[in-house]
């Protein structure tokens, strides 16, 4: 059990117990209980690693993940756990004290002609990250995949409309309806009653499977995704009629938007690009950024800009076409 106790000099002290030893961290602030966990799993990758001469990748790989089993969350765990098995088991049988940087390259290599350049990126931080527990001196300079520049198609208010519509009368409503204010599928499922007050909706955890395929209730994805927004208040009425928000499977709300979108003839898109959507129409109304990132739960502005850049472009396009007209209109009438 993790404790966190204000020390007479004002600082905070952190103390959890792992595999029988103490482990502290001081602060001089008072942490929350993901920073807390943040610290200790910072410190426990400083601390000396079990003797790796006889292990495996493989076995390596599963005391790593029993290492951070109480940092990392269920979705994180089940990742991992799942990681090794999609390595070749040449490289699962080398000795962790005998892998060299050509060792990992030439699995990087072989992944890399089957798998996208985000999906051996993530296998390798993987890698890397067993690798450092284990052999904390060793230099990691792979090289990548190039990243692919992704095209995400965001829906027009047209497709939105016609789908909200649709869903009308079905279970589908408010999960649909609360992805156009950016919530995420998981963070709707995890959604009670008692998050609803008024016109407000506290988001405080999300709906997620675990190592086990058991789907689990944990905090939400980040610090900031921890929030509460305003929706429209026909939507928080009808939460309140029906007295909750979701019940059914968090897959059958992809499968019911696939299937309206194939019976209306719109483009598919996922539940997930309906974010998307509310972001791109944000920034067109001019919304201040910080405020869009409050209400969709972003922790900083990169992914938000990365992903929906093609909206803030077509908002600077339209600045710029403004600027030029009242230069024309000075140089020119």
């Amino acid at each position: 059990m993790m404790k966190i106790e204000k020390l007479p000099s004002g600082s905070y002290r952190i103390r959890k117990m792992y595999k029988g030893k103490t482990y502290t961290v001081v602060t001089d602030y008072k942490p929350t209980q993901k920073e807390a966990l943040q610290l200790l799993a910072e410190k426990l990758d400083k601390a000396p690693a079990a003797k790796s001469e006889h292990l495996t990748f493989r076995s390596a790989s599963e005391k790593y993940i029993e290492m951070k089993s109480n940092i990392l969350s269920p979705r994180t765990i089940k990742e991992y756990t799942e990681t090794p098995s999609r390595l070749s088991d040449s490289f699962n049988e080398l000795l962790i004290s005998d892998i060299t940087q050509q060792d990992i390259q030439k699995e990087i290599n072989t992944l890399a002609k089957t798998k996208s350049p985000k999906t051996v990126r993530n296998y390798h931080g993987f890698i890397s990250a067993v690798i450092s527990a284990f052999r904390p001196d060793m230099k990691i300079y792979t090289t990548l995949p190039q990243k692919r520049k992704s095209e995400p198609y965001i829906p027009s208010d047209d497709d939105v409309k016609r789908i909200l519509d649709y869903a009308k009368g079905t279970a589908y409503e408010i999960p649909v309806a609360l992805a156009c204010y950016g919530l995420r599928r998981s963070e709707i499922c995890a959604l009670t009653i008692d998050d609803i007050e008024g016109d407000c909706i506290s988001i405080n955890k999300a709906l997620v499977l675990d190592k086990d395929k058991n789907w689990v209730v944990k905090t939400t994805k980040t610090t900031a995704s921890t929030r509460t927004i305003v929706i429209p208040s026909h939507i928080a009425d009808l939460i309140r009629t029906q007295g909750y928000v979701y019940k059914g499977h968090p897959n059958s709300i992809t499968d019911f938007l696939s299937a309206t979108q194939k019976k209306l003839e719109i483009p598919h898109f996922s539940i997930h690009k309906l974010r998307h959507y509310f972001a791109s129409k944000m920034s067109a109304l001019n919304i201040p950024e910080e405020n869009i990132l409050q209400m969709g739960g972003w922790e900083t502005d990169h992914v938000m800009k990365n992903v929906y850049r093609h909206a803030m472009a077509d908002k600077n396009n339209e600045a710029q076409r403004e600027a030029a007209s009242k230069l024309s209109n000075v140089l020119f009438s």
